[in-house]
């Protein structure tokens, strides 16, 4: 865990600027045009005259997110202080905007970047628009729960070795399910082979702040970070931090920030970061202690119902599970004949309990010290009660949620290729030309460029039959795929 100055991180800046701003009754003959909430009132009463009020455009007592110099340079100071890095941005896109950062700083086109395939769509999109390769390293899978697991270093090793004359490697910290690779040894690895190292820590904010947690990216001495502060940090939706150590030029950094990211930063969005840090700082092994609390109940709990498999650090194996993120409610589904997304209606639609996602065969809740035990038991009991009520035979479930692509042209070339729309069922050995993804959690099934089969074509017919929200497509059905002409 990082230290720091308690004196320096109970500062907020930016926030602090933001209250003298509202006291100053300051005339609004700038954007936004609702103009502190008086220009639309329904809009008002919905989300209140102080959140308004506060919704403000770049003034030079605010400073300039695209260039700060003051306020916002001060609270980008003190978060990269509590992070442990040496500079820090505020992002207003969330952590897709910190993975965009992040490969275009390190990576032009024709230039290789390794990475798991199970990454976020953020990642691929980002290669899509600036021509770099993608390296693919398969993570492994979990023949039981059969989801992705990490990177193993053997393999990051090998890819390493056939090519040389990559850029950068990026590495998922946590997966979506928890799971950790051995960040600090691919590092080391990369660092030897003259790689640099960006880390997708969209999911592990926390890894900074609580005690017994899994190592974080500025800890294992990656170079550059994205971290969504809104996941599990406590600042408000689309917020997020890019960290960079000063092995990357922060200016340059900067520059490819401002080609993508808006020049009318919210100013809700930069404040909450900054009182989220400040929190985080001064409050977060509390905060972190209570959340693995809840988590260890709830899974200890869970494991009891029987059918139901609450999966936790167990699943270690030094290699493609090196470590696991306890504050993460990961279960799996399919021993009680259902799969995660049909667990996932069921909680909303019967129960008015909202969970993180639901795939063919897990689901994930979100724990955090926001939550109460009563909840937790909520939880408990309505799982108990969809198990009594709508169990029912495992056979014939796709057993699955990762496949290897065949990758046969990169994913610019194959997204800007000429195209043409067939029915899905036909597709077999065609090069698919977009994205076909079920969000969350938003990892693509198929990319630009990779070859389709007939096992992803069962695979994305199964995820429709069974509710899952399919995206990326042309065609918002999927029942068409766009493929490549050849």
């Amino acid at each position: 865990m990082i230290s720091f100055s308690k004196f320096s991180q109970s500062k907020t800046p930016l926030h602090e600027a933001m209250v003298k701003h509202k006291l100053n009754r300051v005339v609004r003959f700038d954007v936004p045009g609702h103009k502190g909430g008086r220009g639309n009132r329904e809009l008002n009463d919905f989300l209140g005259i102080n959140c308004l009020k506060a919704d403000v455009n770049s003034m030079k007592p605010l400073d300039n997110l695209c260039h700060p110099v003051s306020v916002i340079k001060e609270a980008q100071e003190l978060a990269s202080q509590a992070f442990g890095s040496d500079n820090a941005f505020f992002m207003v896109n969330g952590a897709t905007s910190c993975v965009q950062a992040m490969i275009m700083s390190t990576c032009k086109a024709g230039e290789k970047i390794i990475m798991p395939r199970n990454v976020h769509r953020s990642a691929i999109n980002t290669i899509v628009v600036n021509g770099a390769v993608p390296i693919y390293v398969n993570p492994g899978t979990d023949k039981h729960l059969g989801i992705p697991l990490g990177m193993s270093v053997a393999e990051v090793e090998k890819a390493i070795i056939e090519n040389p004359d990559a850029k950068a490697i990026l590495v998922n910290n946590p997966t979506y399910y928890g799971i950790c690779s051995d960040l600090k040894s691919i590092v080391e690895l990369a660092h030897k082979h003259g790689m640099l190292v960006l880390v997708d820590e969209a999911h592990g904010t926390h890894f900074y702040f609580g005690d017994d947690m899994p190592i974080s990216a500025m800890e294992a001495g990656a170079d550059m970070a994205g971290v969504s502060v809104h996941k599990t940090g406590g600042s408000l939706t689309q917020s997020a931090i890019l960290l960079c150590n000063n092995s990357v030029n922060s200016g340059y950094v900067r520059q490819i920030i401002n080609l993508t990211q808006t020049t009318s930063a919210s100013y809700l969005l930069m404040s909450s970061l900054d009182i989220a840090r400040k929190n985080l700082a001064l409050n977060g092994k509390d905060i972190f202690k209570k959340t693995i609390q809840f988590a260890e109940y709830a899974r200890k709990e869970i494991n009891k119902l029987g059918g139901y498999y609450a999966f936790a650090n167990e699943l270690c194996n030094g290699d493609t599970v090196y470590d696991f993120d306890r504050t993460k409610l990961s279960i799996y589904t399919r021993d009680i004949g259902l799969a995660g997304i049909e667990v996932y209606d069921i909680l909303r639609d019967d129960y008015d309990i909202q969970i993180e996602f639901g795939d063919l065969g897990n689901i994930l809740a979100i724990i955090s010290a926001g939550d109460t035990a009563l909840e937790i038991e909520r939880l408990i009991s309505a799982l108990y009660e969809i198990k009594r009520l709508y169990s029912k035979d495992k056979s014939g479930m796709f057993d699955h949620e990762y496949i290897n692509p065949d990758v046969v042209m990169t994913p610019q070339k194959a997204f800007y290729s000429n195209k043409v729309s067939i029915p899905l069922d036909e597709c077999n050995n065609k090069i698919c030309g977009e994205f076909v993804m079920c969000y969350p959690p938003g990892i693509p099934i198929l990319a630009p460029g990779e070859r389709i089969t007939d096992e992803i074509i069962r695979y994305i017919q199964y995820a429709k039959e069974k509710g899952c929200s399919l995206t990326g497509a042309r065609d918002t059905d999927t029942n068409y795929l766009d493929v490549v002409v050849v």
